[in-house]
């Protein structure tokens, strides 16, 4: 007759804890990198652009040509920023997913001593407020996730406003370009600027919500007040 095999060991629990938790570590090191590098590249491509243009201005005194060929960088101009964008808020999706893998070892480490509780600043509950709690993001009324104030502040939100800006340069151009006044140039630089940050920021806020990942489910709930 066999006989079963002891436990593992808290120590053993423990290592293998660890290891998860370095690597997630690594990974969201990874993110950040990413992110950093995903904003100096649109960043290095709106620089250039700017400087092509100011040489073609020079060229062409801002007549036709230049306002053809700005409108044509411009739009390349764009598309890397909103493509910048989503991936954004991609890899802040991803870094809320390790941010609950982190949680949930955290909890696991509780769970083998709890003596341990005064000690944690960060959370060791894997819903969305133990989360946030972990991402250091104040979520008290009207300055949570998804508000304009929070949206706004992040790296996909401080890109929008520069999108936006750059949505206004095309309506202008594109004003001046079918002879409008200078006051509708104006109008229509200031009135698509506001459209795309309207855009922009409902885009932003509603990437918050939209994460439906079984996996995401909370298996540690935070304890209600």
């Amino acid at each position: 007759m066999t006989e079963t095999p002891p436990g593992p060991s808290a120590a053993a629990k423990l290592q293998i804890l660890a290891t998860e938790h370095w690597s997630l570590l690594a990974t969201r090191s990874l993110t950040y990198t990413e992110s950093l590098g995903r904003v100096n590249v649109f960043l290095a491509i709106l620089s250039g652009a700017v400087i092509a243009l100011a040489l073609v201005a020079q060229a062409d005194h801002f007549g036709a040509t230049f306002i053809a060929i700005a409108i044509l960088t411009l739009l390349v101009v764009l598309f890397t920023g909103i493509a910048t964008i989503a991936r954004l808020m991609h890899l802040n999706g991803d870094d809320y997913r390790w941010a609950i893998g982190m949680n949930r070892l955290r909890h696991a480490y509780l769970e083998l001593h709890p003596e341990l509780q005064p000690n944690f600043i960060t959370s060791p509950y894997d819903d969305a407020p133990g989360a946030l709690r972990t991402l250091g993001i104040d979520i008290t009324a009207g300055r949570g996730v998804g508000s304009p104030l929070h949206v706004f502040q992040t790296l996909p939100g401080m890109l929008s406003v520069i999108v936006a800006a750059i949505v206004g340069a095309i309506g202008a151009l594109v004003a001046l370009a079918i002879g409008l006044p200078s006051l509708g140039v104006v109008l229509a630089a200031a009135g698509t600027f506001v459209v795309a940050v309207l855009v922009m920021g409902i885009w932003g806020s509603r990437s918050f919500g939209g994460r439906k990942d079984p996996s995401l489910e909370p298996h540690f709930p935070s304890p209600k007040p």
